[in-house]
Formats: structure tokens, sequence, C-alpha cells
């Protein structure tokens, strides 16, 4: 969830929340001050009846009009003190009942006590105290629309910096030569976080112009010694002079000499699918590339007699064919390296996926099976082969995944 949107569902909440405590205690409170003016005005049409029995000494006649009613009952058991309290009110004229307010009292009269009560009807204050609440409900939603609507226009615009810088940090590429823009406001944390990340960005690219500077030098420099290695060790080898035992030291070094040049060009491989620097995208069909490489291939899985069947079918892609053609090269060599003699090969291609698999005697770890220099116990590779096949998958969105079910190794690329 997006934070403004996050924001808003907070602000909108806590308001609602907020208006209904303070609706309800502006309602309480409404309602206090009508019923303490109601009792006002019964407590004076109280004194009014107490005056009246106490000058003429008699009870006034019962009233019987549209704002108040007065009863007298007598009773053995005088009321304490003065009653208010709600009570339906009843209008004979047209036979309706509305809410009402009443006080109750005792008046003693020649040695008699009476129950007075005086009620009022309610219905004026009702009308007034709806009006009030209705105004209230309407403000309170006419501030939710207010409230929504400058979340989403005012704030959506007070965070469009951040936005920019988000947009470009998504698109930042260490390769690339052009800078993070800054994102002119007047706002002090997006001009901090603005300035923290040209600065980190500038930092970073930096730090990895330094290290592809570096690692291409060491690169260079260590394939010319190579070179002369394995040119030394050429000529070494031809002497017909070398004894049996100098003849197998001799190739061992120069197995070991293949092995580093191999492994100088993986890990520079590595690093440029890391970094993106191979960007020669084209559309081609891979049945083409997997042909050719069964072609070249051919011998290496005669020599172990492994049978090979496939079953292609056209698959247009754009992508970089070298990096295609290396995918493919390294996903066929694993599968007859790590093959038994006299096992099968099959390789399949459909529009969903590519897959290579082979005869298996033991599952390979899946946890490890594609880090960097994690190879087979018999494997005499650099590690790196599967790793640099799944890096073009990643690089590409393609998905490399292994798998090991009846004696057969799976190997599968999903488009």
């Amino acid at each position: 969830m997006k934070l403004t949107r996050r924001y808003n569902r907070a602000t909108l909440i806590i308001t609602v929340i907020v208006l209904l405590i303070a609706g309800t205690a502006y309602y309480t409170f409404i309602n206090y001050i009508v019923n303490k003016q109601l009792d006002h005005d019964l407590m004076e049409e109280l004194t009014e009846i107490r005056d009246f029995v106490k000058t003429n000494q008699r009870l006034p006649l019962p009233l019987d009009f549209e704002g108040d009613q007065t009863a007298f009952t007598l009773t053995n058991e005088p009321v304490a003190g003065i009653n208010f309290y709600d009570t339906p009110y009843h209008k004979k004229r047209n036979n309706k009942t509305e809410p009402g307010r009443a006080v109750q009292t005792s008046i003693t009269l020649r040695g008699k006590s009476y129950l007075a009560e005086v009620a009022i009807s309610k219905e004026a204050s009702e009308n007034i105290t709806q009006l009030v609440i209705g105004i209230t409900i309407l403000l309170t939603a006419f501030l939710l629309v207010i409230l929504s609507l400058t979340n989403r226009y005012v704030f959506s615009g007070i965070w469009q910096p951040f936005y920019s810088i988000l947009q470009q940090l998504k698109a930042f590429n260490v390769a690339d030569t052009n800078n993070i823009k800054s994102y002119d406001t007047n706002i002090d944390e997006f001009k901090e976080l603005n300035d923290a990340v040209s600065v980190m960005s500038t930092r970073v690219k930096t730090d990895y112009q330094n290290l592809k500077a570096f690692t291409e030098n060491a690169s260079h420099e260590m394939l010319t010694p190579i070179a002369v290695i394995t040119s030394k060790l050429d000529t070494l080898i031809q002497d017909e002079q070398l004894k049996a035992d100098q003849f197998a030291q001799i190739n061992g070094i120069y197995t070991a000499a293949n092995k580093l040049s191999r492994l100088n060009q993986s890990l520079l491989l590595l690093v440029k699918i890391d970094n993106d620097l191979i960007d020669d995208k084209s559309t081609f069909n891979i049945k083409e590339v997997i042909l050719e490489k069964e072609h070249q291939l051919q011998e290496l899985a005669q020599s172990k007699g492994i049978e090979l069947i496939d079953l292609l079918e056209d698959k247009p892609i754009t992508a970089s064919r070298y990096l295609i053609e290396i995918l493919v090269n390294n996903l066929f060599n694993n599968a007859i390296k790590h093959n038994l003699p006299q096992g099968k090969l099959y390789i399949r291609l459909t529009q969903r996926a590519l897959t290579f698999q082979n005869s298996g005697a033991v599952k390979l770890n899946d946890q490890e099976i594609f880090e960097r220099f994690k190879r087979g116990a018999n494997s005499d590779g650099t590690g790196l082969g599967l790793t640099i096949a799944k890096n073009i998958c990643t690089q590409y969105g393609y998905k490399l995944t292994y798998n090991f079910e009846d004696n057969m190794h799976l190997f599968s690329v999903m488009f």
C-alpha cells in the first residue's frame, strides 16, 4: 500500500472517530442545555402555582393548553423535593403523542397533600436539536470530502519530488553516464533526500568505474602471461627428449593454465552480465542456436556413447545472441559432462520452455547448484557455468530451475 493511501486512510479514520466522539458529546451538551431551559420554564410554572395556592387557598383549575398540561392528584405520600423527568406528552386535539418534559412536587393545602405535575412539549426543542445535528452531519460530511480531496491532490503534489527521485532510482544504472537530476522543492526533507541520493549515485558510479577498470585491466594483464605460459608449454610438450614423468608434469601445468584462462574469461563475463554491459539485442530463433551447438558438440556426446534426442519448435526471442549461445552451450556441456556412459540426453524446445534432460545417478544439491564455484565431486570445470546461465536468465526475465526425477537431471529455462 502506498504511503499517501495509508496516510489518507489513517487521517479519515481518525477524523471519523474524533467527529463521532465530538458529535456524541455535542448532542449530549445540546440536550442538556434544552432540558435546562425546559426545567427553567417548568419551574416558573410551578412557582406560579404555589403563589396561586398561597394567595387563594385553593388549587387552580387544571390547564390543558397547547403549551403545557397541569394536573393535581391527592396523595398520602408527599413527594420529596422537586423532580424533573422526561415523559410522553399527549395532545388531545390531534391525538398525537410526542416527547415531553415534566416536573413533580408536593403541595399542601388545608392539611392535605397534593401531587402537582406540570408537563410541556419538547417538540420545538427536539426540532431545533435535530436541525442542529443535521447541520453538523452535513458539515462533517463536507469536511471529510474536503480532507479526501486535499489528501488526494494537495498531498500528491507535495510528494511529487519523492516519486521523481524514486523513479530515477528505479532507472538508475551504474554504467549510465547520466546523473540523477535534482528536483526543485522547498521541502527540506526532500532536499536532503535528493542530495543524499545524488552523492550516493556519484560514489557508486565512481566505485563501479574503478572496479570495472581494475577488472578489465587485471583480466587483460592476466591473458598475456597465460598465453606465454601456454605457448612455452606447447613447445616443451613437443620436445621428444622429455621423459614420461616430465611430460606428465608439464601436461598438468598445461591443463591448469587452460583452466585459469577459462576462469579468467568466465569471471570477466560474469562482471559484464551482472552490470548489463552486453547490449546487442536482436530477434532470432533460438532453435537455430540449439542446432548449431548440437553440431559442435556431437562428437563429444558420441565419445561417451550418449544418445541425443531432440524435439524442437520454432521460438523467436529478443535478446543478445552472444549470451543465448553461452546459455545453451553451458547447459549442453553440463548435460554431456554429467551424463552417464551410454546415457541419454533429451532436448526439448517449446513456446514456454527449453529443457535439457540427461541420465544421472545422484541428485545434485539444488540449494547450491547455481552458486559460484559450486561443482560436482568429479567435475573439472570452473564452477561458474551454471552461475553464468542463471544470471543470463535473470537478466532477460527467464527462470532457470533444476529437478531430478526417475534418475534424470532436468534443467528448464522458462520463458
